[in-house]
């Protein structure tokens, strides 16, 4: 089985993170749960609900580089998945740096063949081309990610889709815990 998997809140548990950012940015009153739920949908939705100004976007950046590798926590049971696939791959919206540098903190970079990231020059997801690169070159026989902009190009190249976390009608598999794959 080969895998492409989505990064944010498929392979680890970015979402609590960037809430807390975004919560910081807008203030003690905003609702974390919305803020969650918003950036679940994507973030330019959740930048666009919340109106955020130039100001507060220049913020959010500045916060996001004080990140670490360790507050991306892996989800419970990803790893034996990982070892389980023949291939893995990802596609992310996220920096090529970044990604490795998360991988590399918690030693999975060994899972990985391949990725497309932000750097490469694709369109964004929905966008089906860095799926369908992955694709010609891999195989690719289930995709994973947490959001139905995550499935939409493995549904149009006909790759068989699994939602995480979430509940979308395309999905054909749908996991809440990566141990129930076992």
């Amino acid at each position: 089985m080969n895998i492409l998997w989505d990064f944010d809140g498929t392979l680890f548990d970015t979402y609590p993170v960037y809430t807390r950012i975004l919560s910081q940015v807008l203030g003690e009153t905003a609702d974390k749960q919305e803020i969650y739920e918003k950036l679940k949908v994507s973030y330019s939705h959740a930048i666009q609900f919340y109106n955020i100004s130039s100001e507060q976007e220049d913020w959010i950046k500045k916060l996001k580089k004080e990140i670490t590798p360790e507050d991306m926590k892996p989800f419970n049971g990803v790893e034996e998945i990982l070892k389980f696939a023949n291939k893995n791959v990802i596609v992310t919206h996220k920096s090529r740096k970044g990604v490795v540098d998360i991988l590399k903190y918690y030693g999975w970079n060994k899972y990985f063949v391949d990725m497309v990231t932000k750097d490469d020059g694709f369109p964004r997801k929905p966008n089906p081309s860095a799926y369908k690169h992955l694709h010609e070159k891999y195989k690719i026989t289930l995709a994973i990610g947490d959001r139905k902009l995550d499935l939409l190009p493995a549904k149009e190249l006909g790759i068989s889709t699994c939602i995480f976390q979430n509940q979308v009608d395309i999905a054909d598999y749908q996991l809440q815990d990566y141990t129930e794959f076992f």
